[in-house]
């Protein structure tokens, strides 16, 4: 094959032959030969044909690897071009991997179908399996509609090589079911007996509950007579028994409430005294608490006219000291007062004398 640059083959190169193989743009030659060499379509129908396609993808890779070796060793040999030799490495590799995978495409699409067939036939066969798992809590009537149905599921050529077995685990799946079936007819049969033994025994309890009621009625209807006769009995009883006790507690009243009547006079009697006593004692508090005001305002008078001739002598000292400092700058005394007073009376921004 001729190239702009001499093309050695594949099988021949090796680290001597290094500068007339690896150089910018010179390893494209090689993927040409590579793809030249697997150029081929094999039939993916024969176990031939995709062996074919995987020895082609395989010898793409030993071409990979014939023409990357050499070229490593040769590229720690050198200084001059490592970056350019590195960069075409990596643009083959890229492109003998790429042409490797897409040799391989085909196979590749091929399993992945292959794979998702079987897959498809083995949930179908699991889904058959399935059947033959009934809960325990299907009624018979349930249990028949599922062998119905799995009756009507139908396993032909469609399965491929599944059929068999898809044959093989339907009618085990329906064996199941219908063995499930019979046990459960056997057991909602023996149900409904049950059922209808205590349907029975529900209505025998009923009549012989109603039969007791109607005795259980006569007799309490005979014991209310005689209690009414007995009630209407006592209550005569107690009335006359009310009536004698309504005298007495009258006559107790009248004599309680005359006794009331003379504990309460002497109860006036009594709050009038401590009345009178009570206006007394007011009257000596008031006085003896208007001394006392009269007093502690005196206090109070004399206390605050001190503490205004301590404050203003204490104010005094302290103005009189700020005026002798205010001196020592070399102004007069009068000099001095003024400003301590423009000061005390807030005429100097942001100054001011603490007491």
């Amino acid at each position: 094959m001729s190239t702009e640059t001499q093309v050695i083959a594949i099988e021949e190169i090796s680290a001597d032959k290094a500068p007339s193989i690896y150089g910018h743009n010179k390893l494209s030659a090689y993927v040409e030969v590579a793809r030249a060499a697997s150029n081929e379509v094999p039939d993916l129908t024969t176990r031939k044909g995709r062996e074919r396609v995987a020895s082609l993808a395989a010898q793409v890779s030993r071409s990979k690897t014939a023409v990357e070796k050499p070229g490593r060793e040769y590229l720690k040999r050198i200084k001059e071009l490592p970056k350019a030799i590195e960069a075409e490495l990596r643009d083959f590799v890229q492109q003998m991997d790429s042409l490797r995978d897409e040799v391989r495409k085909p196979l590749t699409e091929w399993e992945e179908a292959e794979e998702a067939r079987v897959n498809k036939h083995e949930a179908n066969v699991d889904a058959l399996k399935s059947w033959g798992t009934p809960s325990s809590q299907l009624s018979a009537a349930e249990l028949r509609d599922s062998i119905v149905r799995l009756e009507q599921v139908e396993i032909g050529a469609e399965w491929e090589e599944f059929e068999a077995e898809a044959h093989r685990v339907k009618a085990a799946s329906l064996a199941t079911l219908r063995e499930a079936l019979a046990k459960r007819e056997k057991y909602e049969a023996e149900q409904a007996e049950l059922e209808r033994l205590r349907a029975e025994a529900v209505a025998r309890a009923q009549k012989e509950r109603e039969e007791r009621i109607a005795r259980e009625a006569a007799e309490a209807e005979r014991l209310a007579a005689e209690r009414r006769v007995q009630e209407e009995r006592d209550a005569a009883n107690r009335r006359e028994a009310e009536a004698k006790a309504a005298a007495e507690r009258r006559e107790l009243e009248l004599k309680l409430a005359a006794e009331q009547a003379e504990r309460e006079k002497v109860e006036a009697q009594r709050r009038a005294e401590q009345a009178e006593r009570d206006a007394q004692a007011r009257a000596e508090q008031a006085a003896a608490a208007e001394r006392q005001r009269q007093a502690d305002e005196q206090a109070r008078i004399k206390a605050e006219a001190e503490a205004r001739e301590a404050d203003r002598a204490h104010k005094g000292a302290v103005l009189k000291a700020a005026k002798e400092a205010v001196m020592t700058c070399g102004i007069t005394e009068d000099q001095a007062r003024e400003v301590i007073k423009l000061i005390a009376a807030g005429g100097v921004p942001r100054v001011c004398i603490s007491y």
